[in-house]
């Protein structure tokens, strides 16, 4: 570009050189007519072409500054652009940066979040969540040993609907308790004591989103407590028993002699009042024998036995010649334990007696063995009369019958050999419905 602008320079001066020589020759030179015209015409051409140079140098000049600004504009346009290509690189590194602290964090929150899932799927204690619409979050795997349920079945669910009181009577009353103990029953109809603690649930800004409920199984400590009761309770009625029946036995044997002496000297029509005495005497002698019996400390001759060859075998002997009574036996699995023969089966034979008297006009006997926790359990069902509410609590109770001419022992020696096996004995009944006693002894191993 520059050498053009050189040489249109030089081509001007020439032209400028031309033109002067041009005038001067014509000032020099004597003018005619004809030369004057052709100088004219000369110089027109020389102006003209000197216009047209310079209108083409104007061009030039133009389509340069042109260039340049474009040139200019080109390179303001590619520096922009590099900036801008240089800033996406460097936001596409933030964004890696970025996406790797988020990957980090939600690394972290699922460890934790995972951590916290075992602390809670670790602790001994059941632990169940609730949100304030009572609707269920958490279940841990305590929490569904000791009630016997599936999490993914009532996660989700309304507490409500799962559960029945007096959980759901904690929910109702919206209050919180500590340690607290309740009897409850599963979905499986198990019998069961909770110490309950249940506490609000609340966000990092202390508002309330939900309830917890803390329990753990106190079934074993309850029964434990209950036998340790039964048996300090039954050796202070057995050394006071052993008292009393040796001194009225004594006694007895005495007016027994002396009965039996007037007897021979009596005249005949007074025999049957000294039948009836004695008769009576008989039957004070048998109940000091039972009492004797029942206040003697057992001393068990333990063997391996198989419970459910046992209970068939008594409940045949028992019911067999009854028609009207048909006996049901349902084992979900070989139940066996270590127990005194003897004694278990006198206390079911027991329990069969009573189950078949309480059904004078013939009913159903259903007898359900199975072994869980390394525990057995035997309910055994009537459809007799059933027990009055006011009396269920007396009925282990020595010398309490309701029978006309019952003496109150039975069920009190069930009850003494059955705790004497380290095991327990409830009853469950209603008036005019049928009882089921429900047995539990230890498993053999």
């Amino acid at each position: 570009m520059q050498n053009n602008s050189s040489s249109f320079v030089r081509f001007l001066v020439i032209t400028l050189f031309a033109f002067s020589g041009l005038l001067i020759g014509l000032l020099l030179v004597p003018a005619s007519e004809g030369n004057r015209k052709i100088l004219a015409a000369g110089g027109l051409l020389i102006i003209a072409a000197f216009i047209i140079l310079i209108r083409s140098y104007i061009v030039k000049q133009k389509k340069i500054l042109k260039t340049s600004r474009d040139r200019e504009k080109s390179s303001e346009v590619g520096f922009v652009v590099d900036t801008f290509h240089e800033l996406v690189a460097k936001l596409k590194e933030k964004e890696k940066e970025l996406e790797k602290l988020k990957a980090f964090a939600e690394e972290k929150a699922g460890r934790i979040e995972a951590y916290n899932d075992h602390i809670l799927q670790s602790v001994p204690s059941g632990v169940i969540s609730v949100d304030n619409r009572m609707e269920i979050k958490s279940i841990n795997q305590a929490a569904e040993h000791i009630l016997h349920l599936n999490a993914k079945d009532v996660i989700g669910k309304n507490f409500n609907e799962v559960f029945r009181e007096p959980l759901t009577k904690l929910t109702e009353e919206n209050k919180t308790v500590s340690r607290c103990e309740y009897q409850y029953i599963t979905s499986d109809q198990r019998h069961i004591w909770l110490g309950i603690t249940t506490s609000q649930l609340k966000n990092a800004r202390g508002e309330k989103i939900g309830l917890i409920f803390i329990f753990t199984d106190l079934t074993d400590i309850k029964a434990l407590q209950a036998q340790v009761e039964l048996r300090q309770r039954l050796s202070q009625l057995g050394e006071m028993s052993a008292g009393i029946s040796h001194e009225l036995r004594n006694s007895m044997s005495v007016i027994s002699g002396y009965a039996k002496l007037l007897s021979k000297k009596l005249e005949p029509s007074h025999k049957g009042t000294m039948d009836a005495i004695i008769a009576e005497i008989s039957h004070m002698d048998r109940i000091i024998s039972e009492l004797l019996a029942f206040a003697k400390p057992s001393v068990l001759n333990t063997d391996r036995i198989d419970l459910n060859e046992m209970i068939e075998e008594t409940a045949a002997s028992v019911a067999g010649g009854n028609n009207a009574i048909r006996v049901s036996v349902k084992a979900h699995s070989q139940v066996t334990v270590e127990a005194d023969a003897v004694l278990l089966r006198q206390a079911f034979a027991n329990l069969f007696i009573n189950a078949v008297e309480a059904m004078p006009g013939g009913g159903n006997l259903d007898i359900e063995l199975s072994c869980q926790n390394n525990k057995a359990e035997i309910n055994i069902r009537d459809t007799g009369c059933g027990i009055a509410e006011d009396i269920k609590q007396k009925i282990f109770l020595p010398f309490y019958s309701t029978k006309e001419n019952g003496i109150g022992f039975g069920l009190a020696l069930v009850q003494k050999i059955i705790v004497s096996h380290g095991g327990s004995i409830e009853v469950d009944s209603t008036e005019g419905r049928g009882a089921t006693f429900r047995i539990t002894l230890p498993a053999a191993a």
